[in-house]
C-alpha cells in the first residue's frame, strides 16, 4: 500500500468549507431590500470563475496557503452523496493532515440517519473502502477497493464516480481524479465500460449536478438571518431564485440571483439573503427558477435547515 500523501487543509476561508456566515456584510453581496422592508429581493453573485477553477472558491476547502493561522485540529468540509438523481453536498469534520482521505472514508460510510431522512443517497456499493489517496501537481490518485465497481448501470456508474471526484475536489489542492482499483489503474469502469483513460473533474459530470448547487449552507446546518448562500449553477441567462421557509411554512426570504454566468455554463454566485422567519426551528432553503417556455416554477434542489431568530 503507497503513502497517503494529501493537502494539510484550513479553515480561514472556509466558506468553500460550508461555514455558514450569519453575520451582516459577512463577505458576501446583501441582496438590495424592496422599500418596504420585505425580504423580497433581488441579488447578484460576484464571485468569477466556474466551477472547480479557483481556489478559496464555493465548494472548496481552503488549502494551506490560503491563511497563516495555525493548523486547526479539525477541517469542516463535505462529501457528496445523491438526492433526486443529482448531486447533494452534505457536511463532515475531518481532521489534518489526512483530510481528503478522511473526507472519501466518510463519503464511503454513506448518509447518516437524518440525511437518509431527507432522500439523500448513495450509489457507491456498500463495503467499498479506500486503500490510499496521492496527489501530486493537482490530481488525486484515489485508490479503492474492488467492491466500488460492483454492480448497476451505466447511471450508477457515473454516479458513484462523480461522488468522489466531487468530494475529492472539494479541496482546492485538487482539480481531478484518477481512479484504480486495488493497485491497478482503471482506463474503463464496471460493465457498462464508462472511460477513465485520462483524470476527471467536476466539468465530466455536469450532467448529474443539479442546475444550481448549494455548497454552503449545507443540508442540516443552523443559520440566522441574513443567511449567506454560495455555490454554482448553471441556468438560463444566468438567473434562479433562492427562496427559504421558516418552520410555519412561512416564506422567509425570496430573491433573484444572477451568477457569473448560465445557460451551458456553470457559473458561480454567492449573495447574502435577507430573511425574515416568523417561527424558529425546521425550515428549508429552495433552489429554482421560472421556465423560460411558460413561467412554471421548476424547484431544482431543496436544503432543510434550521432557522434562528
Amino acid at each position: 500500500m503507497r503513502i497517503v500523501s494529501t493537502p494539510v487543509v484550513i479553515t480561514t476561508a472556509v466558506l468553500a468549507a460550508g461555514t455558514v456566515l450569519a453575520a451582516c456584510g459577512g463577505g458576501g453581496p446583501a441582496a438590495s431590500p424592496s422599500a418596504s422592508g420585505t425580504p423580497s429581493a433581488t441579488a447578484t453573485g460576484t464571485t468569477g470563475g466556474t466551477s472547480g477553477g479557483a481556489t478559496g472558491g464555493p465548494g472548496r476547502t481552503a488549502s494551506p496557503s490560503a491563511t497563516l493561522s495555525p493548523t486547526p485540529r479539525q477541517v469542516r468540509t463535505a462529501v457528496y452523496f445523491l438526492h433526486g438523481g443529482n448531486l447533494s453536498p452534505a457536511p463532515r469534520t475531518v481532521a489534518p493532515p489526512a483530510t481528503a482521505a478522511a473526507a472519501l472514508r466518510a463519503l464511503l460510510a454513506g448518509p447518516d440517519g437524518y440525511e437518509r431522512g431527507h432522500r439523500r443517497g448513495t450509489a457507491i456499493p456498500s463495503g467499498t473502502t479506500l486503500r490510499s489517496i496521492a496527489v501530486h501537481d493537482r490530481i488525486a490518485t484515489v485508490d479503492l477497493s474492488g467492491r466500488y465497481d460492483d454492480g448497476g448501470g451505466s447511471l450508477s456508474m457515473r454516479s458513484r464516480l462523480a461522488q468522489v471526484v466531487f468530494t475529492a475536489t472539494r479541496f482546492s489542492g485538487i482539480d481531478k481524479v484518477r481512479f484504480e482499483l486495488d493497485g491497478k489503474p482503471v482506463t474503463a469502469f464496471g460493465g457498462e465500460g464508462v472511460v477513465l483513460n485520462h483524470p476527471v473533474g467536476r466539468a465530466d459530470f455536469e450532467d448529474l449536478a443539479p442546475a444550481v448547487l448549494v455548497e454552503s449552507p449545507l443540508i442540516g446546518d443552523t443559520v440566522r438571518a441574513p443567511v449567506r448562500v454560495r455555490g454554482t449553477a448553471n441556468t438560463f441567462e444566468a438567473v434562479f431564485r433562492l427562496r427559504i421557509t421558516d418552520a410555519a411554512g412561512r416564506v422567509a426570504a425570496d430573491v433573484r440571483v444572477t451568477a457569473t454566468s448560465g445557460t451551458g455554463t456553470r457559473g458561480t454566485f454567492d449573495v447574502t439573503v435577507p430573511c425574515r422567519a416568523h417561527r424558529a426551528g425546521a425550515g428549508t432553503l429552495t433552489a429554482y427558477f421560472d421556465s423560460p417556455k411558460d413561467g412554471a416554477e421548476v424547484t431544482v434542489d431543496t436544503v432543510p435547515l434550521n432557522l434562528t431568530r
